[in-house]
């Protein structure tokens, strides 16, 4: 089941709560409302739960009162998969909340002392079905990089490989049941029995290398050659490099179990005592159970996941859609931005779209400190990552002062520019991570559906009778757009694209398509009625670039995103320049490809790398990142409003199209 097809879960009750952050926290009250459980802030009646957050100080309130009330009580923690930043970190980012809950009426998952629901979903019987679907979310989960909080680094390595890893945890953490310095201590030294000789990395929690909450081991508990790893370092590389994992009842022990090791326990969390763990206090009524089970059971079936950019509940793909899409945006701008060669006009969605972590600056000129550049101004600071448009852009034109709902950031070269490598060049070669070829293939089948382009600007698109000729669609290009002026070939004016179109093609009947910032006025590219004559049988002014793809046979162009969306809907495309999708062999290419385009992708893979992997997206009702599953969502809703302010600026340059050097320099 795909997360588009969850819903809220039938009429809510009561959830007597007696803890404040159950109601100040409006993404908590969000969720538990949506799957059933409105939180209030009252004595429970017949028929209530009281809820408590896991084993916080203050759930000894709730416990009483249920108790003295003869009611069920309800457990909430977050899940396993949380946000970007640790829930005490401080910001405006920190304060979006959790993706998803465990709400647990049974018991507590790091109580083994009584069951628990995670405890009974992970004991059911195998389901191949289920066992299937867990190994493929693992598999994405890992190639992602993602975790519990998602703030470290993918570009900073783990210590060279051959270490002992142990895992520190805050003191106080619920999940450690009263455990105190004395258990981790005498965790360390069996580790250092256990191994003698081996290097020991002792692994800081998160919140206690922000300076959040103080933890059991630190420097003074190293010996020579020993390591502590308080950085913002992928958990996954440091259990892949460790030969032998410690842990208590942290998450790392965990996701160790899932990347293959037997951890060393010395705690009795959720994952303990299931045959998959070196257990210092065994759980004898547990039996045996697989990986698949485990994280079925922790991952699949025991939270509920919440979309924030739709407002309802989803499963754990939409909410892996949804971390992926803000964990990329925080990696890319976790150290802040200085921008350059951004115009007026833009620069209040590109405040919104790179200043989540940090505010984003402007530089006043070119500097090394710049980090961020329109890709047009990059020549200047060439150290910079390049900012365009997406290829899922708007509805509406970039040169009328619509807003992108999507941007690329390449910090490599740009996808319009062949003459140097690119961050969507070394996407494509690398191929689809586990899942991706099928959510391509999906999001594919959806853009068809809703007739989606990169501008979505609709038109009549009467066409004349081919008269059994062969009809070649050629879309027309801005001729000093930046996609010419470096990819192009022999051909770089919209009157040579037709000329070799006529003359490769004599018998064919040729549909030009004037590019529609050409035909508001605003962009150079414009053709002469006399000099069409005998190339083009037909001139679809402002027609539906889709109508027109669909009722041709072929689509010849020199560097026209149009080519890629005609490549989509399985039109043969001839290119004459190097256009992002061109080399791969998915296209006729009669211009100067780059050699180094040696792969091989087939539809999905490209469309992977171009349209989920490449770009960032922005929902504009929401204004948090998102997948490009719901941006696309969005167009085809129409909802993507243009500020006023930029309504009003379009309409006074429309009425100025002739002065266009006075705003594009």
């Amino acid at each position: 089941m795909r997360h588009d097809d969850i819903t809220a879960a039938g009429p809510s009750r009561r959830l007597c709560v007696f803890n404040l952050g159950f109601l100040t926290r409006p993404r908590i009250a969000r969720i538990l409302t949506l799957a059933g459980q409105r939180p209030v802030l009252a004595l429970p009646r017949p028929g209530d739960h009281v809820g408590i957050w896991g084993a916080s100080p203050t759930a000894w309130r709730g416990r009483a009162i249920a108790a003295r009330r003869d009611c069920p009580v309800t457990t909430v923690e977050d899940a396993f998969l949380r946000s970007v930043l640790p829930g005490r970190a401080r910001g405006r980012l920190a304060a979006r909340g959790p993706l998803g809950l465990l709400i647990d009426p049974v018991g507590l998952h790091f109580d083994p002392t009584r069951p628990s629901l995670l405890e009974g979903l992970i004991a059911r019987p195998p389901d191949p079905d289920r066992t299937d679907r867990a190994v493929r979310a693992l598999a994405r989960l890992r190639a992602a990089d993602l975790s519990k909080y998602n703030h470290h680094d993918p570009a900073l390595s783990a210590p060279p490989p051959g270490y002992v890893l142990v895992v520190d945890q805050t003191r106080g953490d619920a999940s450690l049941q009263g455990a105190n310095r004395a258990l981790f201590l005498r965790m360390l030294q069996a580790a250092r029995d256990e191994h003698p000789g081996k290097r020991i990395v002792i692994r800081s929690h998160p919140e206690t290398a922000a300076g959040l909450r103080p933890g059991h081991l630190g420097p003074k508990d190293l010996r020579a050659g020993d390591m502590l790893s308080d950085g913002p370092v992928s958990p996954w590389r440091l259990v892949e490099g460790a030969d032998a994992v410690y842990a208590v009842s942290s998450q790392l022990g965990y996701e160790a179990l899932l990347a293959g090791h037997r951890p060393r326990l010395f705690g009795r969390p959720f994952y303990a005592g299931w045959g998959l763990s070196q257990d210092e206090d065994p759980i004898p009524r547990r039996g045996s159970a697989s990986r698949e089970s485990l994280f079925a059971a922790s991952h699949l079936d025991g939270p509920v996941w919440y979309d924030p950019c739709r407002d309802r509940l989803t499963d754990l793909d939409g909410a892996l859609d949804q971390i992926e899409a803000e964990t990329r945006a925080f990696r890319q701008d976790r150290d802040g931005h200085l921008a350059h060669g951004m115009r007026l006009w833009k620069r209040r969605f590109l405040s919104r779209e790179f200043g989540d972590v940090r505010p984003l600056r402007f530089a006043k000129a070119p500097s090394p400190q710049v980090t961020l550049a329109w890709a047009g101004a990059a020549a200047a600071v060439p150290q910079a990552i390049r900012v365009e448009d997406g290829f899922l852009r708007s509805r509406g034109l970039g040169a009328a002062l619509t807003p992108p709902l999507s941007l690329v950031a390449d910090d490599l070269g740009i996808y319009f520019d062949p003459t140097a490598p690119s961050r969507l060049e070394s996407l494509i070669a690398l191929g689809p991570p586990p899942c991706g070829r099928a959510r391509a293939e999906q999001l594919i089948a959806v853009l068809i559906a809703g007739g989606v382009t990169k501008y979505n600007l609709g038109g009549a698109t009467a066409l004349p009778d081919a008269g059994g000729r062969m009809r070649i669609l050629v879309p027309g290009q801005v001729e000093d757009d930046a996609s010419i002026l470096r990819g192009a070939g022999a051909e770089r004016t919209n009157l040579a694209l037709l000329r070799r179109v006529r003359a490769e093609n004599p018998e064919a009947q040729i549909i030009f398509k004037p590019h529609p910032d050409v035909e508001a006025g605003l962009r150079p590219g414009r053709i002469a009625p006399a000099d069409l004559a005998g190339l083009a049988d037909h001139v679809a002014d402002r027609a539906d670039p889709v109508a027109l793809i669909q009722a041709s046979q072929a689509v010849w162009t020199i560097t026209s995103t149009l080519g890629f969306e005609a490549l989509l809907r399985g039109c043969p495309v001839t290119t004459l320049g190097a256009p992002f999708y061109a080399g791969w062999g998915l296209t006729r290419d009669l211009g100067p490809v780059p050699a180094r385009r040696r792969a091989r992708p087939d539809l999905a893979a490209l469309v992977h790398a171009c349209l989920i992997a490449y770009p960032r997206y922005r929902d504009p009702v929401t204004g948090l990142p998102c997948p490009v599953e719901l941006a696309l969502e969005r167009l085809i809703a129409g909802r993507t409003a243009q500020p006023p302010a930029l309504r009003l600026l379009a309409k006074l340059q429309g009425a100025l199209a002739g002065h266009a050097w006075i705003w594009r320099r």
